[in-house]
């Protein structure tokens, strides 16, 4: 199974985005990709409130999703859009930060709203408060399709290893973290935790990630971190594709999945305990 992982710097120009997914994603087709995955909030990446009440739109009226969806089916593709802002239905006043699959046949497959919120304070000049503008889901999401069993989550989703595991033993064979990591914590924690959940799960690990300084037309522009990454079952990296924006594919075998998991069996090994005491 050949994959393709776009690697975007996106605007806060949802129709500029959409145009600039639609080239990715037949580029990635030409390059024999069954399963193309674009990197979280592909829509929109703004810091501006205003800007996103403006811009944004709830699912049904979204149009990069509607766009998406015409060339999923026009190139006879998999696509994961790895996450879209969108509007979320009321009285909700917040958006859902939403990672969509689509079908070859331009269906929706599978939905997931990504759980665990950015709020952070990296450093003096660097704070995020994802929980102020977004609703955080509460479902975790395996999609069983032709190309293996997929659990879907987002970015910061994966410092909460629990979420994979429980992933992995529902029967995932891959895992799809779509993210627009933050400078400030990703030369230290980005590679080494994909890989930690690469093989605490045995499985394989596809982060497609937004990369660069993203146009802002209204408030401060955003910076993010980049290398997009596919780590193999056993933990290996098979694609670190720096900084540049672009399409990088990567083939992929399940049976690497199985012996793995034959290797070290780890995910039937759980115990039950009691403690620490509190």
């Amino acid at each position: 199974m050949r994959v393709a992982l776009l690697q975007m710097t996106s605007s806060d120009d949802p129709a500029e985005n959409l145009a600039t997914l639609r080239a990715m994603l037949a580029e990635a087709r030409a390059a024999g990709a069954v399963f193309a995955l674009s990197p979280e909030v592909c829509n929109c990446v703004s810091m501006d409130r205003d800007h996103q009440h403006a811009v944004l739109r709830p699912e049904a009226e979204d149009p990069v999703l509607a766009g998406l969806r015409e060339t999923a089916q026009a190139l006879d593709l998999w696509v994961l859009a790895g996450s879209l802002a969108l509007k979320a239905a009321p009285p909700e006043t917040r958006f859902v930060n939403r990672s969509v699959l689509i079908g070859p046949d331009g269906g929706i497959a599978a939905r997931y709203d990504k759980m665990h919120m950015f709020d952070v304070q990296v450093s003096e000049t660097e704070t995020y408060r994802e929980s102020t503008g977004y609703a955080p889901g509460s479902q975790a999401v395996l999609a069983r399709t032709p190309l293996g069993a997929i659990g879907m989550t987002v970015c910061y989703d994966v410092r909460f290893a629990y979420l994979y595991r429980a992933l992995a033993q529902a029967g995932a064979e891959v895992l799809t973290v779509p993210s627009a990591f933050s400078p400030g914590t990703g030369p230290a924690h980005w590679q080494p935790l994909l890989q930690a959940r690469a093989i605490e799960t045995g499985c394989y690990v596809l982060a497609p990630a937004q990369t660069g300084e993203h146009r802002a037309s209204t408030g401060r522009p955003r910076r993010t971190w980049g290398h997009s990454m596919v780590i193999s079952p056993w933990g290996e990296v098979l694609l670190d594709a720096g900084t540049a924006p672009g399409v990088f594919c990567v083939d992929l075998d399940l049976g690497q999945v199985r012996e793995a998991r034959r290797k070290v069996p780890a995910l039937s090994h759980d115990r039950a305990f009691t403690g620490p005491a509190a």
